[in-house]
């Protein structure tokens, strides 16, 4: 269920959405005059939600690649590659 606010709970209550987003990893939505208007969240929560967007954005890059024929590595190579690379 999402955490709405109004926005003058910015001002008089920034303790209680401080504690909801940084120990409940959840975003708090500000409302002004009944409508959206914010959206506050922990830096974590938006590191990680900046990460997964530029995961999708690299699998819909690799999606096209694949399409036009782009060359394919196997798994065993890749993992090998990994391995390595971990290993120094």
């Amino acid at each position: 269920m999402p955490v709405i606010r109004p926005v003058s709970d910015l001002r008089n209550k920034t303790p209680e959405i401080e504690e909801i987003c940084i120990k409940e990893q959840k975003p708090v939505f500000i409302t002004k005059n009944g409508n959206g208007h914010l959206v506050v969240m922990s830096q974590r929560l938006y590191e990680e939600q900046q990460a997964l967007m530029e995961l999708y954005d690299n699998l819909d890059e690799a999606e096209v690649q694949s399409s036009q024929g782009a060359k394919r590595i196997p798994h065993r190579e890749v993992m090998a590659r990994l391995r390595a690379r971990l290993n120094g």
